[in-house]
């Protein structure tokens, strides 16, 4: 399993505050670990990997998580909570003793 996270910067240069939220709540649940890659969605750059990823999987919402497994079809989290349910939490319990 890869687990993107892709978060955007705003035309200001300034981080989204939803995404140091999303941000400060993976690493206060010690689930940072679990993240694979960070991809930067800039506003002030169409060419940026973030927005080219955005745009492929069509969400317009950030942050976003992609999880993709192999042989199957890559999921999209726009909300933190259902993907820290539906993904982390199941990671977490495997790794628990």
């Amino acid at each position: 399993m890869k687990i993107t996270l892709v978060k955007k910067i705003l035309p200001d240069g300034s981080p989204c505050a939803k995404c140091r939220d999303v941000e400060q709540k993976l690493e206060e649940n010690s689930q940072l670990q679990f993240i694979d890659q960070t991809l930067i969605a800039d506003m002030r750059d169409p060419q940026s990997l973030g927005l080219q990823v955005a745009q492929k999987y069509q969400v317009e919402r950030a942050p976003f998580f992609i999880v993709e497994q192999e042989g199957q079809e890559a999921e999209i989290y726009t909300v933190y909570f259902k993907f820290a349910k539906e993904v982390l939490r199941p990671l977490i319990e495997v790794e628990a003793p």
